[in-house]
């Protein structure tokens, strides 16, 4: 409601609170022979009511005196006139325009208490996500960085007790943990991009196919157990569109996949294009996600209960941003064989240039 009021100016809402009074006012006149003036009365003290939720105080004061006035000119005796005829009328419009403007008065102090309670509510959630961002970022850089330096200190110290084998091991650790401390920096880096609102795609003409498996050569080099499986039609076009938000769209999906299956499920990729709008397919065979979490798992920092600790929540969320900022929309849902399917469609020119090629 604040959203609506701060995005229309004082006049407009004056004039709309006024034109709503004219209307009311006129609509009962119309029918006076068979309303009493004091049943209109009740009826514009609604309007009045109504006028006072939607718009600010101010709109609403002008409201209730113009409602006051039109009460006494055209329906209390006599009429066409600001006199009033009995002393029980006159108690009756000041009593009407002394509940109009208490009226106007309380409504606006209760929306003012809502708004101070949505801050606080909004600092505390705010509180909540920088904790929630500080221990997964402890975790996740410190993690990653401890095993770096545990792994280089070994190496250094010209342990004669290490075999070729043990420093092959070691290598190959400071390269997992190098990796991992990479994709938060990227996925922290990704999200201040998104933040700060200037995120422009770079659009260019680009094969589907070879997104797909540069994404897939990135975790593969991870080591990972599951088994991917990409179904890409080789005839489908060169799409136009930015390749390495396509790819880090992909391989958030994927990664996302691979961390929350078990090591002998199955992700599947699939890509197809039609009518100009390319359709990828982020499907697995595992447990899939529970069905009232479905709908926050877009959020930033928004990790399911119940799961193993690590990952920032941030993902997913790129996902969704790089998603919608190539024009496109993203949908989750849990298949009835198992599982959890993410399915991307992306407005996108595109070229047949790939095509006669292949001819």
């Amino acid at each position: 409601m604040d959203l609506f009021i701060n995005k229309v100016s004082k006049a407009t809402q004056v004039l709309i609170s006024c034109s709503l009074v004219c209307f009311i006012s006129a609509l009962c006149y119309s029918m006076s022979k068979y309303l009493d003036y004091k049943i209109v009365a009740f009826i514009l003290l609604l309007t009045v009511s109504i006028v006072a939720v939607l718009f600010d105080i101010i709109p609403v004061f002008i409201t209730a005196i113009l409602s006051a006035l039109i009460w006494d000119y055209f329906f209390i005796p006599p009429h066409f006139t600001l006199q009033v005829g009995s002393t029980e009328d006159s108690i009756l419009l000041l009593m009407y325009f002394v509940i109009a403007l208490v009226n106007a008065a309380l409504t606006y102090k209760i929306r003012q208490i809502e708004k101070i309670g949505r801050a606080k509510e909004e600092k505390a959630n705010t509180v909540k996500l920088y904790d929630t961002l500080l221990n997964s970022l402890s975790h996740e850089l410190r993690t990653p960085i401890a095993t770096i330096i545990g792994a280089t200190d070994n190496l250094q110290s010209n342990n004669h007790n290490l075999t070729d084998k043990n420093k092959e091991e070691l290598i190959t650790e400071i390269s997992k943990a190098s990796f991992r401390l990479n994709q938060q920096v990227e996925n922290l880096l990704s999200m201040s991009r998104l933040e700060s609102g200037f995120l422009q795609p770079k659009k260019d003409w680009c094969d589907i196919i070879e997104v797909v498996y540069d994404a897939v050569k990135r975790i593969e080099e991870n080591n990972i157990s599951q088994k991917i499986t990409i179904n890409v039609n080789p005839d489908i076009p060169f799409c136009k569109l930015d390749k390495a938000m396509m790819e880090q769209i992909i391989y958030n999906l994927v990664n996302n996949a691979v961390q929350y299956t078990k090591e002998d499920n199955r992700i599947d990729i699939i890509a197809h294009c039609h009518a100009d709008v390319l359709e990828l397919i982020v499907e697995d065979n595992g447990k899939g996600f529970p069905e009232d979490e479905i709908s926050n798992v877009f959020n930033k920092f928004y990790r399911l209960r119940n799961t193993k600790t690590g990952g920032t929540g941030l993902g997913l969320s790129i996902v969704k941003g790089f998603t919608e900022a190539l024009g496109g929309t993203v949908y989750l849902q849990n298949l009835k064989t198992g599982g959890a399917r993410f399915t991307i469609h992306i407005p996108v020119q595109t070229s047949n240039l790939k095509n006669i090629k292949n001819e």
